[in-house]
Order: C-alpha cells, then sequence, then structure tokens
C-alpha cells in the first residue's frame, strides 16, 4: 500500500502490486476464463494469499452450500490485504480513503462487503454494522457498492436506532436520502421504536412519535408502490379500502420506473422482517388510512410526489446494480436491466467503473482454433514432408508438436485463418497421421504472413 496524496487532512492510499503478484494476476484471469474452479484452486495451491484468487473461489463454494469454506476464504483474504497496510493508514480514524476506480482496491472493498453479510447471517448485526461503516468510510462521496442502501438494515437490526436518525439529518441536507425508499421507510420506523422506549422522557418520546407519524406519511405517499408488497412478504391481508383504492394498487406498481423498482424491491425483500412486529403493523395502518384521506383531499403534496418519481429514478447509476448483484436478492436482481444482466459478472469484480485508473495492463492473448489438438512441450525430429492428408484416406491426427522458426512476430495459419500465439516467434506444425500399422509424420504447408 502506498501513501498517494493528503488533502484537508484527509489521506489517500492505494493498494499495488508489485511484479510477482502481477504475474500471478495474470495466470488467475487466465483461469477464470476457463471456466473451470479447479484451476482456481491449483493455483492457490502455490500461491495461497492471491486475494482475486480467494474471493472468486469463496464465491464457488458459497454456491455449493460450502459456507464455512467461504467464510474462511474471505477472512484470510482480509488477512492478506491487512499485511499490505500502509504503516499510517488506519480503519478506525475515518480520514482514510481508497479509490474504488483502482483495480488493486477494489478487492479490499468486496471483501468487506462478503465478509459483514457473513456476519449479518451468523446473527452479529451490530459487527456488520461497523464494517459497513467502515466501507463508507473508504469513499462516502462516491459510495462505489452503495452501503447507503444496507446501513439502515443493518442499524435496526441492532438496534441502532439513534445512529440511524442521526445519520438522516446530518446527511439529508446534501444526499437526499429521503429520495431512497430504504431511509423513507426506516428512519420513521426507528423514530417508532425510540418512541417505544420507557427510559425517554416525555418529551423525547412525543418528538419521536410526531416525527415517525410525518415521516411514514411522507414515505408513503412518495413510494406508494412499497405498501402492497411489504404486507404480501409479512403475510398481511389489508383491508377492503386498501385493497380497492387505486392509490396503493397495482397501477402503482406497475407505472413506476425501472430504477425504482429495483429500490423498492430490494428494501422489502431486505427489510419486510423488521416489520412483522403487531405494534408496528397497527401503527403502520394508521397512517396508511391517514395518506389515502390525503389523496381523496387532492392534497397538494400528492400531485407532486407522482411529479417526482416520473422525473427521477429513469435509470440507477452503476454502483446500484453493483450492491444488487452483491446482494443476491432475488426481488431485486430479477428487475436488473438487460444492460446489466447480458454481461458477464465475476465474483471478483463485478461491474467495473467505466472510468477505471490502469496502472498496468494484461498481455494479450490469442487463442487456438478450436480444431486445433493441445499443444505439446516435445518436439518431433524434423522428417521429409508428406505430400498431404489426402494421399493417406480419412485418417485423424493423433498428436502434435511445435518447432520454432526464425522470423518472430508473424502469424500461424494452420485451418487458413490466422490466430496469434502467446509468444513472438513463427511455428509450423507438425501432426502425425495412422497408416495402416505404422505412422509418419505429416507437415502442413508453408505458413503464410499476416
Amino acid at each position: 500500500m502506498q501513501l498517494v496524496d493528503t488533502r484537508r487532512g484527509v489521506q489517500h492510499f492505494t493498494f499495488e502490486h508489485h511484479r510477482e503478484y502481477q504475474q500471478v494476476q495474470f495466470k488467475f484471469l487466465d483461469a477464470v476464463e476457463s471456466m473451470d474452479p479447479n484451476n482456481i484452486v491449483l493455483l492457490l495451491q502455490m500461491n495461497p494469499y492471491h486475494v482475486d484468487s480467494l474471493l472468486q473461489l469463496s464465491d464457488v463454494c458459497r454456491m455449493q452450500e460450502d459456507q464455512e469454506m467461504a467464510r474462511d476464504l474471505i477472512e484470510r483474504a482480509l488477512y492478506s490485504l491487512e499485511c499490505a497496510f500502509h504503516p499510517v493508514f488506519s480503519l478506525t480514524s475515518g480520514t482514510c480513503r481508497l479509490d474504488y476506480r483502482r483495480p488493486e482496491n477494489r478487492a479490499f472493498f468486496l471483501a468487506l462487503f462478503k465478509h459483514l453479510m457473513f456476519l449479518e447471517k451468523r446473527g452479529c448485526p451490530r459487527t456488520a454494522l461497523e464494517f459497513c461503516k467502515l466501507i463508507l468510510s473508504l469513499d462516502p462521496e462516491n459510495d462505489p457498492l452503495c452501503v447507503l442502501l444496507l446501513i439502515d438494515f443493518l442499524s435496526l437490526r441492532a438496534r441502532e436506532y439513534t445512529f440511524l436518525t442521526r445519520i438522516f439529518q446530518e446527511w439529508e441536507s446534501h444526499r437526499n436520502l429521503s429520495q431512497l425508499p430504504n431511509f423513507a421507510f426506516s428512519v420513521p420506523l426507528a423514530y417508532f421504536f425510540l418512541s417505544q422506549q420507557e427510559e425517554r422522557s416525555e418529551l423525547e418520546i412525543s418528538q419521536a412519535r410526531e416525527r415517525a407519524a410525518r415521516l411514514i406519511q411522507l414515505a408513503l405517499i412518495m413510494f406508494p408502490s412499497v405498501l402492497m408488497p411489504l404486507l404480501d412478504r409479512c403475510s398481511v391481508q389489508p383491508d377492503a379500502r386498501v385493497t380497492s383504492h387505486p392509490f396503493f394498487g397495482l397501477n402503482a406498481q406497475i407505472s413506476q420506473p425501472p430504477a425504482l423498482n429495483q429500490l423498492t424491491s430490494l428494501y422489502v425483500g431486505r427489510t419486510h422482517s423488521l416489520w412483522k412486529d403487531p405494534a408496528v403493523m397497527a401503527w403502520l395502518e394508521t397512517h396508511v388510512h391517514e395518506v389515502l384521506r390525503m389523496v381523496d383531499a387532492r392534497d397538494p403534496l400528492v400531485e407532486d410526489s407522482e411529479h417526482k418519481r416520473k422525473m427521477r429514478y429513469q435509470s440507477a447509476p452503476r454502483n446500484i446494480y453493483r450492491h444488487v448483484i452483491l446482494s443476491e436478492m432475488k426481488e431485486a436482481t430479477a428487475a436488473l436491466p438487460l444492460e446489466v444482466t447480458s454481461q458477464p459478472v465475476m465474483g471478483f469484480d463485478p461491474l467495473p467503473p467505466l472510468d477505471s485508473i490502469i496502472s498496468y495492463t494484461r498481455p494479450e492473448r490469442y487463442f487456438l482454433h478450436p480444431w486445433f489438438p493441445r499443444w505439446h512441450s516435445r518436439r518431433v525430429p524434423s522428417t521429409p514432408s508428406a505430400p498431404g492428408l489426402a494421399a493417406h484416406g480419412r485418417s485423424e491426427p493423433t498428436s502434435s508438436s511445435i518447432s520454432e522458426e526464425e522470423q518472430p512476430g508473424l502469424w500461424c495459419s494452420p485451418t487458413g485463418r490466422a490466430y496469434r500465439q502467446d509468444w513472438s516467434c513463427r511455428f509450423s506444425v507438425v501432426v502425425t497421421v495412422h497408416n495402416g500399422g505404422s505412422s509418419q509424420p505429416l507437415r502442413q504447408r508453408p505458413l503464410e504472413k499476416a
């Protein structure tokens, strides 16, 4: 890790890959392209602390329901990254930054995110919340993994209601957190839980109750499509007035923009269990009817919110797509647009930024035609050329080898199509054909320049 810059008391760091690590990284990319996890396993046997290999293999283990091994691989990746920390890099100061646009830094973000997801599943929401704060502190302006879509859920699970209300108050003016469905619904829920704490004073309870009522009504007016899926996931049947009213009906879900559909699906799928409390449902029902009264009275706020929904949320930024992919919520993943689902997504670097800062590049690689036999390292002694395959009938090639020639940088065209090799020499190909009981080598026609 290297200290890149210090501005206004904020230190900017970056991880670096030395030359040997770069060569291992190139081998890892080859293993990923082979689509065979065993190649990654072999690479880890030789390089047990290669971070991207650990991240990718962790996803494979998790898909095979080996949660313990998947968790262990993530912890090993974090240990490897921690060993490379700069002496002045601090996880607790809140003034250390990493640029996600640099590929070397992304592994640290992803390892932390995957680790906190394992912590949350193991019933450690407070620890997961602290890791979520850490990820946010590394790049709070850009939030490359969009942990703001997760921090409210972890705060409620950890019963850190005061923290959630405080971050909403301090960040609302410059981040517009109320325009995210998760904050719009979770913050009033946090105020409601605060109003139920008997150890608070009467004034604090009254203020929390008033804020909860005002914010939940604003959330229902701004995002009416959340209510019915939320009640359905909570196995609650609304009354006839709610089901028959068009404001909360099916039209509210159909007419919303695609980006908003992803956000609402993500929130409902993640936090519906927090709304199952009977006291919470009774409180929600009261304000749903109050919102319907405002809608029937043609309150200007209802029309203004509808206009905002149509103008905003036309397309989601790339960090939200990245968060949806990492979260693996079926409801939200199904709502991803075609331009995201049609491209390959790798666990070690999902949806890399379009403005990435590349410090080194992978050597150019071209692969052989699928017809071509697998290369062998041994050489075949030069023999007289045979007249051609036609002279030996329909014999199949059984082995192959390479003989080098001295002219570098040319193209090998054994089947009439040019394919660049990984090395810079010119090659001719020797295949062995069987002719009855004997075999003899057969050399291709002379190679031509590309």
